[in-house]
């Protein structure tokens, strides 16, 4: 099983308790800034990357991971694979107008219960359900 890490983009919006989610590139489904590890980073140095890259947004990043979620990758001209992904919140404090992937995803957010009920991934949506900063 291959390993990501993820961001879990969070901020307290009018509402309480709100999750910042992206679309994907190809299937446009909801999902939170994931990615491969990096080279020099931490798992969550990583994770706060690829949410500067997939949401445009930066802030404070958990040390720590909340849990871990698991999902199948259907990937063009290849057999499907499973990736492990660890979750890492991120308090969000900017978010840019203009970011690397702008023009190829979009990006909302939602109080906890919606954003759990959108993502595909139930291990995840129980992960946003249980999250409390």
């Amino acid at each position: 099983m291959r390993r990501q890490v993820a961001a879990l983009p969070w901020r307290r919006g009018a509402e309480g308790l709100e999750i910042m989610l992206v679309t994907s590139r190809e299937t446009r489904r909801w999902v939170i800034p994931k990615g491969g590890l990096m080279a020099g980073l931490t798992e969550a140095q990583a994770a706060a990357q690829e949410a500067l890259e997939e949401a445009g947004v930066e802030g404070e990043i958990s040390a720590e991971a909340i849990g871990e979620f698991r999902y199948l990758k259907v990937l063009k001209r290849r057999a499907p694979r499973w990736y492990r992904v660890s979750v890492y919140p991120l308090r969000v404090e900017t978010e840019l107008d203009t970011w690397d992937e702008a023009h190829q995803r979009d990006r909302a957010w939602f109080g906890r219960d919606t954003a759990a009920g959108l993502v595909a991934e139930p291990d995840l949506g129980a992960l946003i359900r249980a999250f409390r900063p």
